[in-house]
């Protein structure tokens, strides 16, 4: 069995002067045509952004975030996973293992860390405790980079299962969003012995079309996918199919790699128009540098070129399973379709605001959500 070895998250001097060298000597393009996010990022907003994370952003705030909870490396299947492993106070907490999608990282999960481990401290009830690891995602964060093909959704679950029970976790739970749903879900399938429910903040089963009696919310539900089927999947098919030529730009200007994440928290955020609304930009740098510090523009797009085009895995998930909808989510579904695939539905709400990012943009409702779920499993 592989070692668990501690590991503490540095953003050395030199790296800081590359980044801010590199930022200063953007250079940049002309001006999108129209006043809106049609054409991407505006190039003022980026600026802005850029300027801020050049001067005045806190380059060790990543590091002292993340450093306040414990770190972690182990090698699973040859490559080492770094995770934070967060443990409760109360004897009866329940081991929760929380899966980030692209392009989130562990970051995202830093606000709700305090509630889900020590509830009775956040207004919330102790018999709620979970013991939390959070994995980053292979070819994310501080994670290794898969040197070979393999790597995809149900390998990546495999280890995952392979991590809790390294970790001493018998029975578990599991929870997810973006491609952690489908790990997830993934886990729910491949390890039911011993995964006791998962909940997922993006359900992937769209709303048949053709069905009768269409609620308002699985028109809408269709209405997104038909939206980003045609405006917002270009990066979506980018990394499914040319990861390596799209990383030679994200892991050389900072100021891409900044564009290419900070779109989608504009577009995937509950955010009136304007992605500070939702996330903080201190928040959304730090999500950023992780992305930078590690060079991972490339190593974390071979996910989709990974995971997209084979045949996806239909077999019906019996483990039981929550979700949490919210209104700007990517895909979106109802219960009735969702029970397509997942034949124990034991939690189910829709959200009146929120997004993407559960757990960034709304985190005292992530919370309250997940426990609920978990409640009458434990």
């Amino acid at each position: 069995m592989s070692a668990i070895r501690p590991f503490t998250v540095e953003v050395k001097a030199e790296d800081v002067q590359d980044l801010k060298t590199r930022l200063a000597a953007t250079r940049w393009p002309d001006a999108e045509t129209p006043n809106d996010w049609s054409q991407g990022a505006p190039l003022a907003y980026i600026q802005e952004v850029v300027n801020y994370w050049l001067n005045d952003y806190d380059h060790q705030r990543l590091a002292t975030r993340l450093n306040a909870f414990d770190n972690f490396l182990t090698e699973i299947q040859g490559l080492d996973v770094h995770f934070l492993h967060v443990k409760s106070s109360n004897p009866n907490a329940k081991p929760l293992i929380m899966t980030h999608g692209w392009p989130g990282s562990v970051v995202e999960f830093l606000q709700v860390i305090g509630p889900l481990t020590e509830p009775q401290n956040h207004g919330g009830n102790a018999e709620d405790a979970f013991h939390l690891v959070l994995p980053s995602l292979p070819g994310y964060g501080f994670s290794g980079k898969p040197t070979t093909t393999g790597w995809g959704i149900e390998k990546i679950a495999d280890a995952w299962a392979e991590l809790m029970a390294r970790l001493g976790y018998e029975k578990y739970f599991a929870q997810g969003g973006d491609w952690g749903s489908v790990v997830t879900s993934a886990i729910a399938r491949q390890d039911a012995e011993h995964c006791l429910g998962i909940h997922l903040n993006m359900v992937v089963v769209p709303p048949d079309a053709t069905a009768e009696d269409l609620t308002d919310l699985e028109k809408s539900a269709l209405a997104g996918w038909q939206f980003y089927q045609e405006w917002d999947s270009g990066y979506s098919k980018q990394q499914a199919t040319r990861p390596q030529t799209l990383g030679y730009g994200l892991v050389d200007s900072p100021s891409g790699q900044a564009a290419w994440i900070i779109e989608k928290f504009y577009t995937w955020t509950d955010c009136d128009g304007h992605p500070e609304n939702a996330i903080s930009r201190d928040e959304m740098l730090d999500d950023i540098m992780v992305y930078w510090l590690n060079a991972a523009g490339a190593s974390s797009a071979r996910l989709y070129w990974q995971s997209f085009g084979g045949s996806s895995d239909t077999t019906p998930i019996t483990v039981p399973m929550g979700a949490t909808i919210f209104p700007k989510e990517i895909f979106r579904t109802s219960k009735r379709f969702a029970a397509q695939l997942y034949k124990n539905i034991v939690h189910w709400t829709v959200q009146e605001k929120g997004g993407h990012f559960a757990a960034f943009e709304q985190p005292s409702v992530f919370v309250d959500e997940v426990r609920t779920c978990f409640r009458a499993l434990r």
